[in-house]
């Protein structure tokens, strides 16, 4: 038995054409005004650096917090190693004061992709030394929990000073997420405090190739950590109720496609893929009901597909919003 939504979410990686930059970015934030008026709880937005999607996302999210007032707003994920933990603790704390405390970080470690070729251009005179453990989002956490950035606090001449970053945004701390596919991931995220966001990509530690019942361990490993945390998980959902004949036939196509690298992990790391979810709401709930890894979660955050068009986006959300939302529970 499923435990029913407490929370229902949507992530989007707000392409955008080279050409047209702000067309792109205008659209995401209309699909986040679209999401709080079709009553969902939480937006994501991904993070991309040097390529055509959100490369900015607490810019994109400030903005989003001026247009919309209710609905929660989050990153899936920003990639820390791109990150200095101080600058973006100040952004962070700046954008959930502004949105009146409905923000929700996610937050990922590891070297930042195409290390080698970019990291002459991001850390010319640091590569070598830079961190990009778990120590990294330590550093994050605590200067958003509050703990001392310097050693100075006081006044000097008209100055005055903070030993805290500023400014500090009551309740943040509890409201930081890591991304992690991994076993070793949701354990330290539950010993950290952190909530935990899972997606469409696990890592096949172990003997299992069962994406649903690797997820599931993960979620069970986090809990035991800590119990109070919140989970949310990232599925591709694509419900067909109200698309045309041609977007229906585009969507099977697109997961068609995308299906093969489900079958086993992929590369050296082992990733494994979930297939995505097409079909009528009642069919997709049916498919969820079965999933053991959905079956312990009370919160989703379905990710739209990467290419899609603008009112493909707008059918999907509308069905989960009013026809598979109240098939979960929610």
């Amino acid at each position: 038995m499923s435990r029913p939504l407490r929370k229902l979410g949507f992530l989007t990686i707000g392409l955008f054409d080279a050409a047209d930059p702000r067309r792109g970015h205008e659209s995401t934030l209309e699909i986040i005004e679209l999401g709080e008026r079709l009553g969902f709880d939480s937006a994501w937005v991904r993070h991309r650096h040097l390529q055509y999607g959100i490369s900015s996302p607490v810019a994109v999210l400030a903005a989003a917090s001026q247009r919309t007032s209710r609905i929660e707003l989050g990153t899936a994920v920003i990639p820390l190693g791109w990150e200095n933990p101080l600058r973006l603790a100040e952004d962070l704390a700046t954008v959930d004061l502004l949105s009146g405390g409905r923000l929700n970080p996610g937050l990922s470690v590891g070297p930042p992709m195409r290390w080698d070729e970019v990291k002459h251009a991001l850390y010319p005179d640091t590569a070598e030394a830079e961190d990009f453990s778990y120590a990294r989002v330590e550093r994050l956490l605590g200067f958003v929990r509050g703990e001392p950035a310097t050693g100075f606090s006081g006044t000097e001449g008209f100055e005055v000073f903070s030993d805290r970053v500023q400014p500090q945004a009551p309740g943040l701390g509890d409201r930081l997420w890591y991304g992690g596919a991994s076993l070793r991931s949701a354990e330290w995220a539950g010993k950290h405090r952190m909530n935990f966001l899972t997606s469409s990509v696990v890592k096949a530690d172990g003997e299992s190739t069962d994406f649903a019942e690797i997820q599931l361990s993960h979620i069970r490993t986090f809990r035991a950590q800590h119990p109070a945390g919140r989970i949310s998980q990232g599925l591709v959902v694509i419900p067909t109720d109200s698309a045309t004949p041609e977007q229906r036939a585009k969507y099977a196509a697109y997961a068609e496609k995308r299906l093969p690298r489900t079958a086993e992990p992929q590369g050296p790391a082992r990733m494994l893929f979930s297939p995505d979810f097409v079909g009528t709401s009642a069919e997709i709930a049916g498919r969820l009901h079965e999933h053991k890894a959905f079956r312990e979660i009370d919160e989703v955050a379905f990710a739209l597909p990467f290419t899609f068009e603008h009112e493909d986006y707008v059918q999907i959300l509308t069905d989960i919003a009013e026809r598979l939302g109240p098939l979960l529970g929610r």
